[in-house]
Formats: structure tokens, sequence, C-alpha cells
């Protein structure tokens, strides 16, 4: 099946990694090996593929992150902190996490101001002035009492901390994932209502099935627009009957990740995108802990971009950075990780370091939807609020990621502990 967007690989070409130092040194050189095996031929590539654009194209840039999960122990610092009351089995009392985050690593005075718990990372929103900023935002923002019963936990902010995500300058909000219904449909709607009157976008949930399904249009004056289609896979926890219906809320939920989906997909973009327009999936799947990525999901991943004309899969779920890869020029973020949690001083699974995150800025040819360059700028979150990480930190997250994006033809580079690079494999 052919999509709107179907290209042809050409005769791959490899990058010149850290500008000349050994390629096994930092992704382990079997990829590469293999590669050369097969006739490939390795040239030396600009240092950060940094590739021009399209000729009268303006570059555009992207923010993506992982999950924002602004409710519960957050919620209860910010001016307006919601009833705290949970519903959890150990945890009955939102501030409990508070509490918890500050044995941990000291007092956390409040309330703080909307733009705390992006601490430093508006330093970096500043610096970049990205034309779009995209997150999955996994809570509630509600008053609504209307708790799902037989879920164990249940995230909501109150309405009147929604100058949390307008301080950082949020454009869109993907919502198909396992937390927007947890104060039931009541709490949906209110979340819907809340985030259109702050001015923000939304998509992968809705009052019918035709709303979450609809994608978000972002205007970029002069550059294009970003149509973002958010859509939810069960293996993130996302409970069947949250699926929306012609006639009941709901997200957008995946009923598999087969070609025939992809097929369903590749028709609605086809309604949507024209000339100029990037396509995001922003895709809620998989488990929160490990870094493998089960080969039904890079399938599906690929078909989205070879079928569905989709240029960037935006993966998120994991609670930790994940692999990325780059196919025929467009961007697959598989899991970005946590960006904003309460889970601080919380045991278990402390070798995959959650309290590490990343932000991701990727620069785009509007005209191609090709990936011009992509940027990871590391962050720490400590004190329900996002510092720079030490220089080891910064270095042990640099590692992690060279090793995991080395099992998918990519890796990260940079002496820098303030930023990294990705290099990727191009494509004539």
């Amino acid at each position: 099946m052919q999509g709107p967007t179907t290209s042809k690989p050409g005769r791959r070409r490899f990058l010149r990694l850290l500008g000349g130092s050994a390629l096994g040194a930092v992704t382990g050189a079997a990829p590469f090996t293999r590669a050369r095996a097969r006739g490939e031929r390795l040239r030396a590539m600009p240092r950060d593929n940094r590739s021009d654009p399209s000729p009268a194209t303006r570059p555009l840039t992207i923010f993506l992150c992982g999950d924002v999960m602004t409710g519960r122990g957050i919620d209860q610092l910010l001016p307006h902190p919601g009833d705290p009351t949970l519903h959890e089995s150990w945890v009955t009392d939102a501030a409990e996490y508070l509490r918890i985050a500050e044995r941990a690593n000291g007092p956390i005075p409040g309330p703080v101001a909307f733009g705390y718990p992006w601490g430093e990372a508006l330093e970096e929103l500043a610096r970049v002035r990205p034309d779009v900023r995209l997150i999955n935002l996994e809570t509630a923002v509600t008053d609504r009492d209307d708790w799902w019963p037989g879920k164990g936990i249940h995230y909501r902010m109150h309405p009147r901390n929604a100058g949390c995500l307008s301080a950082a300058g949020i454009d869109c909000c993907a919502l198909a994932n396992n937390h927007v219904l947890d104060w039931g449909y009541p709490g949906l709607e209110q979340t819907l209502e809340t985030l259109a009157a702050a001015g923000m976008r939304t998509s992968g949930a809705g009052r019918t099935l035709a709303e979450a399904q609809a994608p978000a249009v972002l205007e970029c004056p002069g550059k294009g627009r970003v149509i973002v289609l958010a859509l939810g896979h069960g293996s993130s926890g996302i409970p069947g009957e949250w699926g929306a219906r012609p006639d009941r809320p709901g997200v957008d939920l995946l009923p598999d990740l087969s070609p025939t989906t992809v097929g369903r997909i590749a028709d609605r973009v086809r309604t949507v995108k024209r000339a100029g327009d990037i396509v995001v999936a922003s895709i809620h799947w998989g488990g929160n802990w490990g870094y493998h990525i089960p080969a039904e999901q890079r399938r599906f991943a690929r078909q989205l971009i070879d079928d569905a004309g989709v240029d960037v899969v935006h993966g998120h779920s994991s609670h930790h950075p994940r692999g990325i890869e780059v196919y025929r020029e467009k961007p697959i973020l598989y899991g970005c990780g946590d960006f904003l949690n309460d889970y601080e001083g919380i045991g278990g699974q402390e070798s995959f370091r959650g309290d590490l995150t990343l932000m991701y800025f990727l620069t785009l040819d509007p005209a191609s939807g090709r990936l011009l360059r992509l940027s990871l700028v590391p962050l720490q979150i400590r004190r329900f609020r996002l510092h720079r990480p030490s220089a080891a930190d910064a270095a042990w997250l640099r590692a992690v990621m060279a090793r995991e994006c080395g099992r998918l033809g990519t890796t990260v580079a940079g002496d820098d502990a303030r930023r990294f690079e990705l290099r990727w494999i191009e494509w004539d």
C-alpha cells in the first residue's frame, strides 16, 4: 500500500561519528561492521547532520518531551492545590508524595510559581525558541471527583493550576494515555475545556470518537504547519473501555499495530496533510521500564513513515529515555521518558535512573519532512523541579543513549554536558 509520501530508499551514507573517533568506541562496532560487510560505503558527513533544507524553505523546530505528570504531588505544590484525596492502596493523601520527595532531597517551600517545575528547561526553551512545543500530558486537569473505580492510580491537577503548562508555552497536549480519564468522563470534559480556554490544542481524547481522532493543526507562520495525531496502545496500560466511540467519550485507542491500522491512519493523514506540513504521530505505548523495543513497534513506526505520511514518531510511556532511530530521514523516538513527575524518593528501578530526563529539539525541513538536526538536553528531576545534572550524571545518560541508539543505527555525541547531538544514517 502506498501512502501520501512514500519514498524509495537509496544508497545509505554513514556519518563520521564524533568527528573521526572510532565508531565502536561509542556505539559498539557490530552494527557498522555488518554494514561494511554488506558493501555499504562509509563516507565522511557533516559532523552534526545539519543538512541544508530544501530551497525556498525555512527549517522548523519542534520541542518534544515525554510524560508530563503535573498532578498529585506537584499539584499540591502549585498555587491552587486541589482536593488531595486519593484512592490508592498505599497513599490516600496527594501531599504525601510531596513529603516523600522532601525526605529524599530537602524541603520544597510552597506554594511555588507556575514555572517552578520546569526549572532550567525554561532557559533552554527561551534559547532555542522552538516553533512548536508538544508534550504528552499524563494527568486530568479537573476538580471533579468521579474517580475511575478499579484503577490503582489517579492523577489530577486543579484547573486553576493550568498556568503551570502556560508557563512553558505549551502549544499542544497529546492526551491518548492511561491517566487522562482517571477522574471519569466529567474529568475528561473539564480537561478539554480547561486546555482550550488556556489556548492549547489537544489530540487523542474527546467527547466522541471523531473528536478523539481529530488532529491538532498548529500553524507556523512562514514555515508551514505541524499536524499532531495522538494515539494510545493497550500495552501502556490504557484500559480497553477507555476507547472512544461515536457516542462515548474516550481516547483514540489503537486496536493493534497491524498494517490495517496503519492504513486507517493513512486515510486520516490524507484528509489533512498538504505540501509543507509536518505530521507527528504521538504514541503512548509500551511498558514503563526496560530498553527493549518490540519488533512490532519498530515495524509499525516504519510503516507509519512509509505508508501513512508520518514524519515524526513521538513515543512515550517509558519512565526513562529509550533509543532513537532515524528511518528514511524521519525520526522515531520510541520512548522519551518521564519529564515531570512526583516519583522522587520512591524506591525501585534505580538502575534506570528515572530522575534523569531529556528535552528533544527536532529541526526539520518542511518541504521534505527530513530531519536536519536532533539536539538532546539532559536534565534531572530534583525537588519537583528540572535542574542541570552533574557532569557525571550527564555522561552516564549520554553513554546509555549512545548504547541504545547504537542498536538502532544512530548514536549521540558531544562533550558538552549541557546538550548532546544525535548522529544517524542518511539516505540518498
